[in-house]
């Protein structure tokens, strides 16, 4: 196994797992940074080639041990109205460590001018990194083909799921090929200062992905445009912070302007895989959403 020293943060999340899972698969050791030692933690600490530190990113004594040796680092925070400033920190630590090369998992069409708070605050971030003397690479995903899952009680219990999307086409990604991405960037030459768009291999509208949903799981699955507010209100019943919940509206705006239809050939180029089908997901994830 080799010895790269590549730290994951958000390592429990969807793509931080996924990424450590692909990491080890291919014999690279990696520090995965928790913030509790839980159950998901446990299951990271038993992939060959992983090590743990607890660390959190509002306690810079604990970031300042999770980067003591370090040479690249994966970041990624959890969306919420620190997130920007966590990051900035974060960036800041790694400037004056032994990091030489920061992953960040950013957004489709980050820009400071946006509507859209995620992508501002993606964009600031990335200038700081960019400015900060240390190599990077910024992955730029479009919206999560995972995401559905957060519709998984309604999908089981109604065969519904709701957004504001429209009839606007989305290039949607499976967090599998970001992850992929993200490991050959912080594993392989060729990736330092650039910037990859994410996306999947067509742009469907959300009817289209109910549809690929209701083949997959053999029953009828809808897909229904409600209002902001109607969404905004199921957001704050659902537990979402007043923060991200208006930020989640500003971002289905974006998608139903038709702002995130293009196919990039980005995973391809870097993984030598096609991206995966909505389809394939849809089939892969069917047994959770029956």
């Amino acid at each position: 196994m080799t010895t790269a020293k590549i730290l994951i943060t958000g390592a429990t999340g969807t793509i931080g797992t996924a990424l450590a899972q692909q990491l080890s698969a291919q014999g690279v050791r990696f520090r995965a940074m928790v913030r509790t030692a839980d159950e998901q933690a446990g299951k990271l600490r038993a992939l060959p080639g992983a090590e743990i530190v607890i660390a959190d990113f509002n306690d810079p004594r604990s970031i300042a041990r999770a980067l003591e040796g370090m040479e690249k680092a994966f970041l990624l925070t959890n969306s919420s109205a620190q997130a920007g400033q966590l990051q900035s920190d974060f960036v800041k630590m790694a400037a004056g460590s032994s990091v030489q090369h920061i992953v960040k998992l950013s957004q489709l069409h980050a820009d400071p001018q946006s509507p859209v708070r995620f992508l501002r605050y993606h964009a600031e971030v990335e200038a700081l990194i960019r400015s900060s003397g240390m190599d990077y690479t910024f992955l730029r995903p479009n919206l999560f083909m995972q995401g559905l899952l957060g519709f998984r009680e309604t999908i089981i219990r109604q065969n519904k799921f709701f957004a504001t999307a429209g009839s606007a086409p989305i290039s949607i990604v499976d967090i599998r090929d970001i992850a992929a991405v993200a490991a050959a960037a912080l594993t392989r030459p060729g990736h330092t200062n650039k910037i990859y768009n994410i996306t999947g291999p067509e742009s469907l509208t959300h009817t289209e992905l109910a549809a690929q949903l209701s083949t997959a799981m053999g029953r009828s699955i809808n897909y229904i445009n409600v209002s902001d507010e109607d969404l905004q209100n199921a957001l704050l019943q659902a537990g979402f912070p007043a923060w991200q919940a208006e930020g989640l509206l500003e971002d289905y705006a974006h998608y139903a302007r038709g702002e995130a239809a293009a196919v990039s050939p980005a995973v391809q180029e870097i993984t030598g895989h096609v991206p995966r089908s909505f389809s394939q997901f849809a089939v892969d994830y069917a047994t959770l959403l029956s």
